[in-house]
């Protein structure tokens, strides 16, 4: 079965580079985000791991937990950090899953639910759907899932502003507009009606259109 956006992230007990874990214990109440690589010492996963190492406060900041997961061992993973840190000036602070069985990409599908095997003698090529992004929310749902190609670097400021806007929107009824950023205009969601926004929003808003009502961000 296919993952879609609010299906319940699929909980799973996994070894990781800060010792055992089970997913949903390791959320917590709060948000989380898990990022996939096709395997270790690839260039492109490199320089990730390092920005999302430096961008760990901005995440912490909005109650919202890192970990990372590659098909290749624990102990390899140790290894690449060291690289990791060479090369971009910051230690891997966060957790990293060691799927050797293909258990969590499977059932994250990342890989059919029939491929067989292990990490073993697996190239970056033959695990090149490994390259997902999971936004998960507190009620355990999968809030955003972004698949790259192995030679395009993922933007997690992408994915910080969106973490912003579905939080946003989450606390209110409202919805933000293309490439909206923290601060700007929101959107009122057609489901208020003029009457409750007229009580939510006192100083008013500006209507484009019946459907389109923009307001200072609350």
């Amino acid at each position: 079965m296919s993952l879609r956006i609010n299906d319940q992230a699929p909980d799973f007990f996994a070894i990781t580079t800060e010792g055992e874990i089970q997913f949903h214990d390791w959320l917590g109440d709060g948000w989380g985000i898990l990022f996939s690589h096709p395997k270790d010492f690839t260039p492109v996963c490199t320089t990730e791991l390092g920005y999302v190492a430096r961008m760990k406060p901005e995440f912490e900041k909005r109650n919202c937990k890192v970990i990372g997961l590659s098909v290749d061992p624990v102990e390899n993973h140790a290894q690449w950090a060291n690289d990791i840190e060479e090369t971009q000036g910051c230690s891997v602070n966060f957790p990293m899953i060691g799927d050797t069985d293909l258990a969590v990409a499977k059932l994250y599908n990342m890989f059919p639910a029939d491929e067989t095997g292990t990490a073993e003698g697996r190239t970056a090529l033959t695990n090149a759907t490994v390259r997902t992004v999971f936004v998960i929310g507190p009620d355990k749902n999968i809030k955003l899932m972004m698949t790259y190609p192995m030679t395009t670097g993922r933007n997690f400021d992408e994915i910080l502003r969106v973490i912003d806007s579905m939080q946003l929107t989450a606390a209110h009824k409202v919805a933000t507009p293309v490439n909206w950023k923290q601060g700007e205009d929101v959107i009122i969601v057609p489901a208020v009606s003029d009457e409750e926004a007229r009580e939510k929003y006192p100083d008013g808003w500006k209507t484009l259109k019946p459907y389109l009502r923009v307001v200072k961000q609350p």
